[in-house]
């Protein structure tokens, strides 16, 4: 009888340790418990986003996962045209890897990012008998029509949506990260059964946890330890609304007791700096990405975060830092579509405030709300926290996994 150590498990993903992005340590996470009853090997890039610069080893064993980084380019995706080069040199150079190194029998987890990733991986599955399970990290070219880098009507935009509802066809299972998604994905799959199931990611909750305000040194150190903190945490890319929160910014300026705390990285990450320093924006303070290990601090350092998307993102992309911000006990600010599955955790939940996106005015109007009433926000705290734990831990998402795997082998 074949055990379950003598199961090999390809992930493939452009994004894995030590790049620290929200995508590269949630696949890194999910293929560690695998590891735990199958052999599971990784074919990724070297760092492209946080850690780009980093110099990983080719070969290595961690975890318990065997892990092969691909010779591609890593310039710097916040340069369009750089992004694309990379999104091509990963895509072919992990495509020759798997048709070396997959055989027949073997389940393939592949993600869509980079977006051509899951195209020629397909191929290569065909080729080498191997069975396949997409994990839909964004959908495209939904994503590009949203962020207006491609019209709906275009060639582009047509032919690429042919090509998806083939991907979804050719594959063995299809696992989504929200409702919305799901729903988005179903809505494509035309005269197609390959099943999809919703498996969320996880929050890091052994690792984050509230911690006494009054105590953070961050706030401290930026001298808001009186204010009251909204904070923005995460990628500033072109799918997220950074601009409506300077709008809002600049409505609340002469409220002197609410500051507004941005701290990442991303595409806007320039257009917010420049536009603070422009604005002269004294209730905005703009922070580098920190680091994974100072995230207990950082999520910490805020009365109410915010999670900004632009128009049209429902379904197309959920937000992973929810989950960590629900650890920290937070409330959330989920300015986005009502029926996405940030919008619905929030509103079902009870866990903060719901506000549609690029309407300056209406999210104002939340703070000022949230700032007035801190016993609501100290219980909402309370059962973010509590969901954290008990929904969305990382030993209940790793054995979503392994039961996923069990059901395909």
């Amino acid at each position: 009888m074949t055990t379950s150590k003598e199961k090999h498990i390809w992930v493939l993903s452009e994004l894995y340790y030590p790049e620290d992005s929200a995508t590269g340590h949630n696949i890194t996470k999910v293929a560690e418990g695998l590891a735990a009853s199958y052999n599971v090997s990784v074919l990724c890039s070297q760092p492209t986003y946080q850690a780009r610069g980093t110099k990983a080893p080719s070969d290595e064993v961690r975890n318990n996962v065997r892990v092969h980084r691909c010779r591609a380019t890593t310039l710097n995706k916040d340069v369009l045209a750089f992004r694309l080069v990379n999104l091509l040199t990963i895509s072919v150079s992990i495509f020759f890897n798997a048709l070396m190194k997959i055989q027949r029998g073997d389940l393939v987890l592949v993600v869509t990012n980079p977006p051509t990733l899951p195209f020629v991986v397909v191929i290569a599955c065909r080729i080498r008998g191997a069975k396949i399970v997409l994990r839909v990290e964004d959908v495209y070219p939904d994503a590009l029509v949203a962020t207006g880098m491609a019209k709906a009507n275009s060639l582009l935009v047509r032919a690429f949506s042919v090509l998806q509802r083939r991907l979804y066809s050719r594959v063995d299972q299809i696992v989504v990260l929200g409702r919305d998604m799901m729903r988005l994905v179903e809505s494509k799959m035309i005269d197609n059964d390959t099943p999809v199931i919703l498996i969320t990611n996880f929050a890091d909750s052994d690792q984050i946890a509230p911690m006494p305000r009054e105590s953070n040194s961050l706030l401290q150190k930026l001298g808001i330890i009186d204010k009251f903190v909204i904070q923005y945490s995460g990628n500033m890319g072109r799918t997220h609304g950074i601009e409506s929160l300077v709008q809002c910014a600049r409505l609340l300026h002469l409220q002197e007791h609410i500051h507004f705390l941005f701290i990442g990285f991303g595409a806007k990450e320039s257009w917010l700096k420049k536009t603070v320093r422009d604005l002269a924006l004294g209730n905005v303070t703009v922070l580098p990405l920190q680091p994974r290990s100072d995230l207990i601090l950082s999520l910490n350092a805020c009365d109410l975060a915010v999670i900004s998307f632009i128009n049209g993102m429902s379904g197309v992309s959920v937000p992973c830092r929810m989950y960590n911000i629900m650890s920290a006990g937070k409330p959330i600010l989920a300015v986005s579509d009502r029926e996405s599955e940030l919008s619905q955790v929030v509103a079902e939940e009870n866990i903060g405030w719901v506000v549609k996106p690029e309407v300056p005015d209406l999210i104002a109007q939340a703070i000022v709300e949230a700032s007035s009433n801190r016993e609501r926000l100290l219980l909402m705290a309370d059962r973010a926290r509590t969901l954290a734990v008990k929904k969305y831990s990382l030993t209940a998402i790793q054995s979503k996994y392994k039961s996923l795997v069990e059901s395909v082998v």
